[in-house]
């Protein structure tokens, strides 16, 4: 059986979805192309092919003939999208308004330059607005490099109607200025404005995507830049991409760990909530195996690597988040949807007018206005900009909120969501360990109480800095240690004066034959997640302490608000079973999927989508990224890992899980405007279209002059933004 090869390739010129797609539907034509899946967002394109009938170079040949670039990996062009946009932006502003100024200002009384007044001398005045123009359409180039290619290629877009829409008003302009004593209209300003509000939704639409390719970036990160490995009983450190499988390393505390590997000497605490959610350090002994890039907190140990490179843990979720990224294609604006059949419908309504009216009238001028009034009225300024003017007022007005949109096509995600995966660790919970009963709040206590804090602020555990942290609130004080030790795995131990004092777990309890007291509220405490710490003095139980990560305090409103809403609300974490189901019982959740990684929480999002779903996943850390980029949306809060404020579509900038329900009320709200604006879009190319083309002319002799059809297109452009800035008046409930 023959096998695919696939292959990767790294695209320059896309700026849009059609874009894409246009590079799809191409290649998959070609014989031996048996997938193809263009990612807009990472700018690559993978295909898996029959090498016998393909070669890379001939799709390669194929992809720039439709204009796109084919980059090596070096020369990956690293010019940032929206800056891009911004600079071209503020280029044609620049030649814009002095064009505009100059071809509408004498109309109304503004002043201009006698030398380019149009009474005297009209030559001039065209030539100046024709020299302002060019370096407009200059830096639009790609309208009309990828519009008319897109068009002779069959499968027009959005570029293709600006570039026969501008292109038209453009030659008629070039007529009108041979003939500019005949007191024919210019309409050079018409492209000049056209083409910088066509550059400034673009602009929008480059913010509006966000920096997802961040994420992965930051992943890389994450890994040591140095490893000190040990070779024929010496230690080196090298950089951590030159260790090899069967290297022995060590690792001292507060060090991350480079790669993957198991533990053959030493005792120690990793904090891995960078992959699992878990708040708590995980311990590790001999034989326990540890992930790369996770963070050493206690001891120092040697482990043997083995999985380096694009084998480890940290690499198979940068390759999961990029693959997850890719099929997640962007969301299809209705504008592009129908320009596939709506350009080649307007160019050949404004054909056929010009062409009958050339028959009835003999008058090439008039056939010339048609034709041009059609392609005027019909460039699609108002389509373009319904969308982000809705949107930058959507995102402006949630930002204000706290609410951190990333587009529009978030937006039109968010009011389809039925069902909130939420993460606990950090997210529904505050992430630190809490004491949350204690023997201390009686002063009888008092010298209990320093003696456990005497001890617990000797150690360096997590636990005791929750234990000491809670006790200096209660005013304890410290009393000299004769002797301390620390017992991996179990507690402490320490002698104060003549007292012997135990603190740790039910293990070490039994370790020194200490009998418990109350097990049925010490098997209650741990039925509810919560950590039971024993204190013993003298070989006798004295008291005990519980440890848990608490609830935030809008967690249970905001879940029962969502229920109420008809959203079904999941838990989804890397936390302990027990825990996790205490968490939920509180919360009144009765889905959880507890001791998940991340690749399985990715999983159990897809397996939720499979059933029909519209899912929004709600976290905050690093092992949340690859399920915030699977779910259809995804939600991450402001003191979120940065990888998880990249990987996710919305962020939570305060900190508050209100945000959730904010979120969904502006999406239903912003998606509301967005339909608005398209439905007075289409309906104004819908009237607009039909008196171009002469209806009005036969109804009351009246021509549509090409200044007008510009005027009224401006009119629809100017109606679109007005609607959203309605948007303004809406106010989100706290």
């Amino acid at each position: 059986m023959k096998k695919d090869k696939k292959i990767e390739l790294n695209i320059g010129g896309m700026t849009c979805a059609a874009c894409s797609a246009t590079i799809e539907r191409n290649v998959k034509k070609m014989p031996g192309v048996n997938q193809i899946q263009v990612n807009l967002i990472t700018k690559k394109a993978v295909a898996l092919i029959d090498a016998e009938l393909v070669d890379p170079s001939q799709i390669i040949k194929t992809i720039n003939k439709l204009g796109y670039d084919v980059l090596p990996d070096e020369k990956k062009s690293k010019i940032d999208e929206t800056k891009s946009y911004l600079i071209k932006l503020v280029f044609a502003t620049l030649f814009t308004l002095p064009l505009f100024y100059i071809a509408m200002g004498h109309m109304i009384g503004l002043p201009i330059p006698n030398i380019i007044n149009p009474h005297h001398y009209p030559l001039a005045f065209g030539l100046t607005q024709l020299g302002l123009v060019i370096p407009i359409m200059a830096v639009g180039y790609r309208f009309y490099t990828h519009g008319f290619r897109n068009l002779f290629l069959r499968q027009p877009n959005m570029d293709s109607l600006i570039a026969i829409g501008t292109g038209s008003a453009f030659l008629y302009g070039i007529y009108a200025l041979i003939n500019i004593n005949q007191g024919i209209g210019l309409y050079f300003e018409s492209v000049g404005v056209i083409i910088s509000l066509i550059l400034l939704g673009k602009y929008l639409e480059a913010v509006s995507k966000g920096k997802t390719s961040q994420a992965i970036k930051k992943l890389m990160e994450l890994s040591p830049e140095t490893a000190r490995v040990i070779r024929d009983g010496q230690e080196f450190i090298i950089p951590f991409e030159e260790v090899m499988v069967g290297d022995a390393i060590r690792v001292k505390p507060g060090e991350k760990i480079p790669v993957d590997g198991v533990i053959i000497e030493g005792y120690t605490s990793v904090d891995e909530s960078m992959l699992t959610g878990e708040s708590l350090p995980v311990e590790k002994k001999t034989g326990d195996f540890v992930i790369g890039a996770s963070l050493n907190k206690l001891g120092s140990f040697i482990y043997r690597a083995t999985k380096i490179g694009k084998d480890t843990v940290l690499s198979q979720i940068i390759r999961l988040i990029e693959e997850a990224q890719g099929k997640k294609a962007p969301i299809a604006k209705l504008a592009d949807t129908v320009s596939g059949f709506f350009v080649p419908v307007v160019i050949a309504i404004a054909f056929f007018s010009a062409v009958i009216w050339g028959f009835i009238q003999k008058d090439f001028e008039f056939s010339l206005t048609i034709f041009v009034s059609v392609l005027v009225i019909a460039c699609p300024c108002a389509l373009g900009l319904a969308t982000p003017t809705a949107i930058m007022v959507g995102t402006g007005m949630g930002a204000q909120a706290g609410v951190l949109i990333k587009g529009g096509d978030i937006l039109e995600a968010v009011h389809k969501i039925d069902t909130v995966v939420f993460d606990k660790t950090k997210t529904l919970t505050q992430g630190t360990p809490y004491v949350v009963h204690s023997p201390f709040e009686m002063e009888t206590n008092k010298s209990l109480m320093n003696m456990v804090y005497s001890v617990e602020k000797a150690s360096e555990h997590p636990l005791a800095e929750a234990i000491v942290a809670y006790l200096e609130e209660k005013g304890a004080s410290l009393m000299p240690l004769d002797e301390f030790k620390a017992i991996p795995g179990l507690g402490l131990e320490a002698k104060i004066k003549n007292d012997i004092i135990q603190i740790g777990n039910e293990q070490l309890m039994e370790s020194y034959h200490i009998a418990l007291t109350e097990p049925e509220a010490s098997e209650a405490w741990a039925k509810q997640g919560k950590t039971v710490i024993y204190i013993a003095v003298n070989s006798e139980m004295i008291a005990k302490m519980a440890i848990a990560d608490v609830l935030k305090p809008e967690s249970k409103k905001i879940v029962a608000d969502l229920q109420k809403r008809g959203l079904e609300v999941i838990l989804l974490t890397g936390d302990h079973p027990t825990t996790a189901h205490a968490i939920a019982k509180d919360l009144g959740i009765e889905q959880v999927f507890a001791q998940v990684l991340p690749d399985q929480k990715a999983k159990i999002i897809q397996e939720i989508k499979n059933t029909g779903k519209k899912v929004a996943m709600v976290g905050d850390g690093i092992n949340d990224a690859l399920a915030l980029v699977e779910a259809d949306v995804g939600i991450s809060i402001a003191n979120a890992s940065d990888i998880a404020i990249e990987s996710a579509d919305i962020v939570l900038m305060k900190n508050d899980l209100n945000g959730v329900r904010k979120a969904i009320d502006l999406s239903k709200k912003t998606i509301k405007t967005i339909k608005e604006n398209l439905f007075w879009a289409f309906a104004y190319n819908v009237i607009g279209i039909p008196i171009a083309a002469g209806v009005l002319y036969l109804v009351n002799g009246i021509l549509l002059n090409p200044m007008i059809a510009a005027l009224a297109m401006a009119f629809s452009s100017v109606s679109v933004v007005l609607n959203a800035l309605r948007l303004r008046l809406y106010k989100m409930k706290d």
